[in-house]
């Protein structure tokens, strides 16, 4: 019997090493190279690859018990490359390169070690402020794996208690899925599906009147997914899909990204998306990754298996004609999306589509404005209103609409729709607003433009406008600011001795609200 239980469980072992390598990736990662940041049970609270509002998510987020100053150790022997302090972001950082080729990056720390300690105190004192950004040589700082580090925390821009962790490729700074380096968290739920969208795409411009036709799912028994109508989808020219999925974990209520979206039409890969790699300096791409109009409308993120023609990511380990197909007869046709997890934990959803030539598409596409194409630089001129778009900035060709409104009444402009909030932009572009008669010249210093939506963007006055850069489309006037920013001690009260206090807090507030926050400031020697 024990030698039936031995068997049985080496079939086993066996089996999930088999399932969790099921994954597809470009290159072959150390294993057991690193060892776990932490010694506490590994939990995740967020994911590689996870959908943000602004970005893909670089690394993975441990929990850490609700609680700062669990021990963070070197998860290999390397040296100290970087240390940063900053008010938000990462707050206290630590970069550590390795023999191997990579470096390991930690955030939201809430101390270093004695030795990092003492010298970050010093060169914070040098340099006469708190924030710091520190690059080290070789043989300053050197550390063997499971060494400590510092002690995990929460600051910067951190909404709770947990350590975030990287892994990069040192020359060219780029992060991988940390899981992939044999740096787990227990799993053993597949991902879920929530639902899939059909995108009618006779027009090639997508936006928010591209036709789209939400189809509900069920669950099945065997953990996969179907649509709840059994018809095939009729479809009447070209057509994309899009998918909104979600990873879970055993005994968690958090939602995670996924590792990896097939999508598969009679057995031919369309398009495999891969979250294995995500450059920095793309990831604001997600706009386009994702469904931008209908997640401003929505709140509800469906990945697109198309790409758009000036989305510039690339984690598309297959894409066939830009994930947009088209079908030639009246056949009824197989659709299967397969989405896994890093482990491998798999999950199916099998669907048909169907030629239908008397299905009309409801397309209400707007051929109003001036149509602007990304590959070139785009300028829109009227009396009071610029704007420069540099090429490469849109995601998609544009018909571009402006008007102007009623004139805000704190504002020193005409209020100014640049298009509208539902069509994002990768990169920044050039606004410049005419103000009214009433900005006098004592006031030129102190304009600004402002977003109804998003608060103050900036800007200089000069030859009669006010420009800025600015990284989305919406409303806009000009505004003057010219009340200085209010500084409110937390922790502080008049006479108060603070030389056993750790910090002191302060809230900066602003008229146009872009860097107000709660400031952490680091106590040194007491004063």
């Amino acid at each position: 019997m024990k030698k039936l239980t031995a068997i049985i469980g080496m079939f086993a072992l066996v089996s999930n090493t088999l399932h969790a390598q099921d994954i597809i990736k470009h290159r072959q990662y150390p294993q057991n190279y690193f060892r776990p940041p932490m010694d506490i049970a590994p939990q995740a609270s967020g994911s590689f690859g996870e959908l943000r509002a602004t970005h893909f998510h670089g690394g993975d987020d441990y929990r850490t018990q609700q609680k700062i100053n669990i021990p963070v150790y070197a998860v290999a022997d390397g040296f100290v490359s970087r240390i940063r302090v900053q008010i938000g972001g990462g707050g206290n950082s630590i970069y550590l390169d390795h023999p191997n080729g990579y470096t390991s990056v930690y955030l939201h720390l809430e101390s270093f070690n004695n030795e990092l300690n003492a010298f970050i105190k010093a060169e914070q004192y040098k340099q006469k402020r708190f924030d710091v950004d520190l690059f080290l040589k070789p043989g300053q700082f050197n550390l063997k794996k499971g060494q400590l580090l510092a002690n995990s925390g929460n600051t910067g821009g951190s909404a709770g208690p947990h350590l975030h962790f990287e892994i990069r490729d040192t020359k060219q700074q780029l992060p991988f899925n940390t899981q992939l380096f044999g740096l787990t968290f227990p799993d053993g739920i597949k991902p879920i599906i929530r639902g899939v969208t059909l995108y009618d795409l006779d027009n090639p411009i997508f936006d928010e009147n591209t036709p789209r036709r939400h189809q509900t799912v069920k669950a099945l028994a065997n953990g996969n997914y179907s649509l709840a109508g059994s018809s095939p989808i009729p479809v009447n020219g070209k057509f994309g899909l899009g998918i909104n999925t979600v990873d879970r974990r055993k005994g968690i209520s958090f939602t995670y990204g996924v590792y990896s979206i097939e999508l598969f039409l009679d057995n031919k890969n369309i398009s495999t998306v891969l979250f294995e790699a995500i450059p920095f300096d793309k990831t604001r791409a997600i706009h386009s990754y994702i469904d931008y109009p209908y997640w401003k409308k929505s709140n509800v993120r469906v990945q697109k298996s198309f790409k758009q023609p000036g989305n510039p990511i690339d984690i598309y380990a297959q894409l066939d004609n830009s994930g947009v197909m088209e079908l030639k007869d009246d056949k009824v046709h197989q659709v299967r999306y397969v989405v896994k997890d890093v482990q491998g934990n798999a999950t199916e959803i099998n669907f048909e589509v169907q030629r239908n030539t008397n299905y009309v598409v409801k397309n209400n596409p707007s051929n109003a404005g001036k149509y602007f194409n990304f590959l070139l630089d785009n300028i829109y001129q009227a009396d009071n209103f610029k704007v420069t778009i540099p090429k490469n900035t849109l995601y998609d060709n544009l018909n571009f609409t402006y008007s102007e409104g009623q004139k805000p009444a704190n504002g020193y402009s005409q209020l100014h729709r640049v298009h509208n909030k539902f069509t994002p932009v990768f990169g920044s572009y050039t606004l410049s607003i005419r103000p009214t008669a009433d900005l006098k010249k004592e006031l030129y210093s102190k304009a600004l433009l402002v977003s109804t939506d998003g608060g103050a963007q900036g800007g200089k006055y000069e030859n009669g406008l006010v420009t800025a850069s600015v990284r989305s489309f919406g409303d806009f006037y000009v505004a003057v600011d010219t009340i200085a920013p209010t500084i409110t001690a937390r922790n502080l009260v008049n006479n108060k001795n603070v030389g056993a206090q750790k910090q002191i807090d302060f809230t900066i507030q602003t008229t146009y609200p872009v860097y107000s926050h709660l400031m952490h400031i680091l106590m040194a020697n007491g004063c």
